[in-house]
């Protein structure tokens, strides 16, 4: 009577070959050692069946692969370009980090016309030196806004920039009152002018060339026709544009932005005196630029010197 085998596994459909009969290797060969299923095989008797070693590895199916690769997903539509409200701040460009930056306000601070407020300004200047703004007399925002047909704010704006220049100063509650200067403060600009300006042009008296020199003689004629017309508006822009254009030749801006503040401090106030022997101080005064560019293009440097004090002093 045979002993009976296990019992089947769960789920297996009943006994597989070799269930209930023990499998024993060849006389005279040791078993081998238990393993996968795979592993613990070995031929018994007349078995032709292949040793899993040996068998030629599964070939895929090309058909099979085809069928088995998936589907090309088909491309993404864009999304259209979000649209922004009027005011909105647009999105960084590429490249642009903006991580833990504050976010813009959405719509931004109105911005003021700076065009207004210089047109202002420029025309306070002519006033100032026409005489048509007096030295000492006080003059209110709200005025001279009516006057010139503007709000009170770029007429403001343009006396505080008078003030920062010491054309005017400010009194509280009233506006804004014209400096008077003294022959004094008038003599202390121009020997500071004389210190800053006298060493740069000794210097390039022996570096720029006759040709560089020639080329500033339209300016030099432009402040003689305006000493000619009595046009002391015109004759004081063209003057300062003159020594800014000489000047401007050390390569110094600095230097010239200095220069060109303190030359237009001493331009007011107006000199007294009538109106014949104004127009004769500015030609003369128009005269002294194509004499220093005389001197300057021979390389004359003690008459540089000799007439660059004198053209300050007004002497």
């Amino acid at each position: 009577m045979t002993r009976p085998g296990p019992l089947p596994a769960p789920g297996s459909t009943g006994p597989g070959p070799g269930d209930g009969d023990r499998v024993c290797p060849p006389p005279g060969r040791a078993p081998r050692p238990l393993g996968p299923p795979e592993a613990s095989w070995c031929p018994v008797g007349g078995d032709t069946r292949v040793p899993p070693q040996s068998r030629p590895a599964p070939q895929p199916d090309p058909q099979a692969a085809d069928t088995a690769r998936p589907a090309p997903v088909p491309p993404s539509t864009p999304a259209p370009p979000p649209v922004r409200e009027p005011g909105a701040v647009a999105v960084s460009a590429r490249g642009e980090h903006t991580h833990g930056e504050p976010p813009l306000p959405r719509r931004p601070r109105p911005v003021v016309r700076a065009s207004v407020r210089g047109q202002v300004l420029a025309a306070l200047r002519v006033a100032l030196v026409e005489g048509e703004l007096a030295p000492g007399a006080v003059y209110s925002a709200p005025v001279l806004g009516e006057r010139l047909g503007v709000s009170a704010t770029p007429v403001r704006e343009a006396m505080q920039q008078l003030a920062a220049e010491g054309a005017v100063e400010v009194v509280p509650n009233r506006g804004f009152r014209v400096v008077e200067r003294s022959e004094r403060q008038l003599a202390e600009l121009a020997e500071v002018r004389a210190l800053i300006e006298v060493p740069v042009m000794l210097r390039l008296t022996q570096s720029v060339s006759a040709a560089r020199w020639a080329e500033l003689r339209p300016l030099a004629e432009a402040t003689a026709v305006a000493a000619a017309c009595g046009d002391r508006a015109a004759y004081a822009e063209s003057d300062r544009a003159f020594h800014r254009a000489l000047l401007g030749l050390s390569g110094n801006q600095q230097l010239v932005q200095v220069a060109d503040d303190l030359h237009r401090r001493a331009q007011w106030p107006l000199i007294s005196g009538p109106l014949p022997l104004r127009r004769a101080d500015l030609v003369a005064d128009a005269a002294e630029h194509s004499d220093l560019l005389d001197a300057l293009t021979a390389r004359d440097a003690t008459k540089v010197q000799s007439l660059v004090r004198n053209h300050f002093a007004g002497t």
